[in-house]
């Protein structure tokens, strides 16, 4: 029995691409596959509205740090951000 070789698989969004919604409903979100660093093909992650809006909340809990002050200004984050950083 051979074992097959590890290739290492990176995903990363399209950045010229926003979230879109589908035809179905879904909201689908363009992503680039490379194995090995060599691009290898897009593919789209489709997520119910019910797992986007748990996606939604898990990024601002994730987000909800001094560090993304750095980032986006406090006027300019979305409204579920601009209370701060909260106690965990």
């Amino acid at each position: 029995m051979s074992a097959t070789p590890h290739t290492p698989v990176q995903v990363s969004r399209v950045p010229s691409k926003p979230v879109r919604r589908a035809d179905d409903g879904t909201l689908a979100i363009d992503l680039w596959l490379r194995r090995d660093g060599v691009f290898d093909t897009d593919v789209a992650l489709h997520l119910t509205p019910a797992e986007a809006e748990l996606l939604h909340a898990q990024l601002c809990y994730a987000l909800d740090d001094e560090s993304a002050a750095l980032i986006v200004p406090g006027a300019k984050r979305p409204e579920c951000r601009k209370g701060g950083a909260t106690t965990r």
